[in-house]
């Protein structure tokens, strides 16, 4: 699930491989060749995806550096926990996406194709804050998705009808 426009990226004071093996040291988890390698794979470029496209792009059982199912399933989890990942539920799956290094952002999710588009809106930031000072609530973050039809989804409707109508 390609992003359209990749966000820019924020300075951050490790590489997502050593912030993990940071947080695996410090809840004494063992450092494998496996997480290695997947967390290296997840940030080597900058998509949504969920586990079944995560398992698509990796080496095949038999192949080098194969990782399993379970392994992926459980290192994910430990992306979230170690705030390298975010996670969110989309069309009833799990859906992933980088959090470290990169800014509070939202989504257009167009129902046709599946796309997600990610933007920042500084106002809506400055909203989300104030209605927490209203409220008395100390804001950590939000998730915003827009739901509807891209651009491409859009004009691609328009000229099916266009030809049922010639027909």
């Amino acid at each position: 699930m390609p992003d359209h426009d990749p966000l820019e990226r924020v300075p951050v004071a490790l590489s997502p491989r050593d912030r993990f093996v940071e947080f695996l040291q410090s809840k004494g988890m063992r450092v494998t060749q496996q997480r290695l390698s997947l967390v290296d794979h997840v940030f080597s470029r900058h998509e949504h995806f969920d586990a079944d496209q995560l398992m698509e792009q990796l080496p095949a059982s038999g192949d080098a550096n194969h990782v399993s199912r379970p392994t992926v399933y459980r290192t994910l989890n430990e992306f979230v926990d170690a705030g390298l990942l975010r996670r969110f539920t989309l069309n009833g799956r799990a859906v992933y996406e980088h959090d470290y290094g990169y800014p509070q952002h939202d989504h257009f999710h167009c129902t046709e194709c599946n796309k997600l588009l990610e933007f920042t809106c500084p106002e809506l930031i400055q909203l989300r804050d104030e209605l927490g000072k209203q409220h008395q609530f100390r804001v950590a973050s939000h998730r915003f998705i827009i739901t509807g039809v891209c651009q491409e989804c859009a004009q691609a409707k328009r000229r099916s009808r266009s030809r049922m109508n010639m027909i």
